[in-house]
């Protein structure tokens, strides 16, 4: 009897640990995950489609991609190119020989580099555009109205018709901006022609398509912060940048983690602009991540889809990477979303 009941006593202190380390964890338990699954199954039900076209739309390609990026995927159109065709459609598993070739060859490791200067100098302009726009028409200024429409405008016009037409404003021969240049006697620019000037151009375009989420976003955050806590410091006799720096930033924190965090995906996954724009161009000085592998894709003969593949698998894991690494400073600073 006395076996017994410690036997019990050390099986139910086991189980009291296993709860307590379930919720230090946070994972639910067995029992727990079956209640919730007999309680809310209408919730599961309704779920359920979502998922199920979510798995099909973004599961099976992402796996697909995973598994091409593994194999020598373009044999088959090589042979399709010199004429043989009765080859079976059959990929090789090579492993990770395609990443290997990719991380240690200069065309990606060049391509990131600029990828990330593109990504940097959008998002921290369009920011900081976007913070002074929000902080001008949160106050009471005339027309505010027609300002705010006026800025919102590059974002309910399509991406690509805003992409065409500042590639009629780049024109080199017709475009507005080397007429207006050439009115006051300054030489035109070959904007989409040099490879510096293109690089510029096509931060200025991707910045004029972004200020406005972030204008919105942030104007959102301007207006939830307290009238009262302005009125106090301005009381106290803080001055404007003393404001802006002790309310404003920490009040805007929660919203501007969550727009920078999207605007840098966004911007590092941005191929309209980079592809409608410029195609690359000139030669490949505008070719970021996403159009390179577009290009080896669908633009290059034969169509070489592993690698294609492994610079996709690639762009996702630097994206988790920066959110993981993203997550963890706000968790450290307290602001965990």
């Amino acid at each position: 009897m006395a076996v017994h009941t410690s036997q019990s006593v050390a099986k139910a202190a086991g189980d009291d640990v296993a709860r307590g380390r379930s919720r230090a964890t946070g994972t639910p338990t067995p029992g727990k995950l079956r209640r919730s699954l007999s309680t809310h199954w209408y919730a599961w039900v309704m779920v359920a489609p979502v998922v199920l076209v979510i798995g099909v739309i973004i599961g099976y390609p992402l796996v697909r991609g995973v598994w091409l990026s593994l194999t020598d995927a373009n044999e088959r159109n090589v042979a399709r190119s010199i004429g043989i065709n009765d080859i079976p459609a059959t990929y090789k598993f090579i492993g990770l020989d395609n990443y290997k070739d990719a991380l240690t060859g200069g065309e990606f490791l060049s391509t990131l580099g600029w990828t990330l200067v593109w990504t940097i100098a959008c998002v921290s302009i369009t920011f900081c555009l976007g913070m002074a726009l929000a902080n001008i028409l949160n106050r009471r200024i005339a027309g505010r109205s027609a300002y705010r429409m006026a800025l919102i405008l590059p974002w309910a016009v399509p991406g690509f018709v805003s992409v065409f037409a500042w590639r009629f404003l780049y024109n080199e021969d017709r475009g507005i901006l080397n007429a207006m240049l050439g009115g006051i006697g300054i030489d035109g620019i070959p904007w989409l022609n040099d490879p510096s000037w293109a690089k510029f151009s096509v931060i200025a375009v991707n910045v004029w398509l972004g200020v406005p989420f972030m204008m919105v976003a942030l104007l959102g955050g301007l207006q939830s912060i307290p009238a009262e806590q302005y009125e106090a410091a301005e009381m106290d006799g803080a001055t404007a940048w003393q404001r802006f720096r002790h309310i404003t930033v920490p009040g805007l924190a929660p919203v501007s983690t969550t727009v920078v965090l999207l605007s840098t995906i966004w911007t590092f996954n941005m191929f309209p602009v980079i592809f409608l724009l410029t195609r690359g161009g000139p030669g490949e000085s505008t070719q970021i991540l996403v159009t390179q592998a577009y290009k080896f894709s669908f633009e290059i003969s034969p169509r070489d889809y592993a690698q294609s593949s492994t610079w996709g698998v690639l762009i996702l894991v630097l994206l988790m990477l920066f959110a993981l690494v993203y997550r963890r400073v706000l968790r450290k600073q307290g602001d965990v979303w």
